[in-house]
């Protein structure tokens, strides 16, 4: 399944591999050097830094995103849902 993760972009689920507040960047030094190690790598995808309420890291890129953590949490938990749904689709017959 794909979340929406604000702005154009859409993700895999099964490819995210945190969300994070953007609160937690400014008071961790950690973090704000591996984001600014891999801007140098040009994989930081940073179109809306300045309103971005949380970063979305996957297995390839890291997102700035205008959606909350709990926003995002809760597309990807309804993806999960929908993913354990079984398909009726053809046994419904017009």
């Amino acid at each position: 399944m794909f979340i929406h993760i604000g702005e154009e972009h859409v993700i895999q689920s099964e490819d995210v591999v945190a969300i994070i507040d953007r609160d937690l960047v400014k008071s961790s030094t950690i973090i704000d050097e591996m984001i600014q190690n891999q801007k140098r790598r040009n994989i930081v995808i940073d179109t809306s830094h300045d309103q971005a309420k949380s970063i979305v890291i996957t297995t390839e890129f890291i997102y700035f995103s205008t959606l909350s953590v709990a926003t995002l949490r809760k597309r990807s938990s309804l993806n999960f849902t929908l993913d354990k749904l079984e398909d009726y689709s053809e046994d419904y017959e017009e």
